[in-house]
């Protein structure tokens, strides 16, 4: 086996590893895979004769890329949610790859992690999602090893408390998790039961005219105003397959997030531990502000 041989093959055996580092690190499979894409440039203008640890010289090759791409977006203060475009993408990742990104990534985790530095959100995700050593770390964000372990520490206080306590935030949580389970289940009764009665589903006029032009695909029914459980279960029902729980305006909701950028927000307000409203903002202008109870 020639050298480009036994490269490719041992790039191949560890891409999916990559991938999901840069996933984590970015939020983004589109620019995940262009990360990825250029450590595998780099390998091959390499002396990779030399590389001792070739799994972990392509892993801080892509987190040196990621953290280029987190300080280019900082510095072009972009926002998490963009301008949507009503054309449809052929080639757009599916419904399905979408769906096993959002139970990959865990709840809320990749819109939590927008909050963090650049060199926070690497320190954090190589250490403590990935369980690199601070010394391996250091390197990359050209920080010393004690200055890693506390960009560490600091990036894991603020996505575990963020602005409220855990007990106020596992309820909302609970709740919606078991709303988007059922929604791509399928179970109008298990709907019902966290729905409130009169339950009001609101939608702002870029989600009713996508929703409308991607019916036949299976999108939503959505409306400017949907009222009552059993309107708003039949509107859901099987429906939410790939949407997944995030941080919405500091409060816990859902987005849909095709190929890792989020285009959708579904914001949830909670009463008697049952959701009192629902809105659907694809224009980030329109967006509400909400107050889970």
């Amino acid at each position: 086996m020639d050298k480009q041989d036994w490269l490719a093959g041992s790039f191949k055996e560890t891409r999916s590893h990559l991938n999901a580092v840069a996933f984590r690190m970015l939020g983004s499979a589109t620019e995940a895979e262009d990360a990825v894409q250029e450590a595998w440039i780099r390998l091959t203008r390499s002396d990779s004769e030399t590389i001792e640890n070739l799994a972990g010289w392509l892993t801080t090759v892509v987190a040196r890329v990621c953290l280029d791409k987190l300080r280019s977006r900082e510095q072009k203060g972009e926002e998490p949610l963009e301008e949507i475009h009503y054309e449809h993408d052929e080639e757009v990742i599916s419904p399905e790859k979408d769906a096993l990104l959002a139970d990959s990534v865990g709840a809320a985790l990749l819109v939590v992690l927008d909050i963090l530095s650049p060199a926070e959100r690497i320190a954090y995700v190589l250490h403590d999602l990935f369980d690199l050593s601070f010394d391996e770390i250091a390197p990359i964000i050209d920080r010393s090893e004690a200055a890693t372990r506390k960009l560490a520490s600091r990036a894991r206080q603020r996505v575990a408390g963020m602005s409220h306590p855990q007990q106020e935030v596992e309820r909302p949580r609970d709740v919606i998790s078991a709303f988007l389970k059922a929604s791509r289940e399928g179970d109008f009764e298990a709907l019902i039961r966290v729905l409130h009665p009169d339950v009001m589903l609101r939608a702002d006029e870029t989600a009713v005219k996508v929703a409308e032009a991607n019916k036949s695909r299976g999108a939503p029914p959505f409306k400017p105003e949907i009222q009552g459980a059993e309107s708003v279960a039949n509107t859901f029902k099987g429906k939410a397959s790939a949407a997944q729980l995030a941080l919405v305006d500091g409060h816990i909701g859902a987005t849909w997030a095709p190929g890792g950028k989020p285009v959708v927000a579904f914001c949830f307000s909670i009463a008697g531990g049952k959701i009192s409203s629902i809105d659907i903002v694809m224009n980030p202008k329109s967006k509400r502000p909400v107050t889970p109870s």
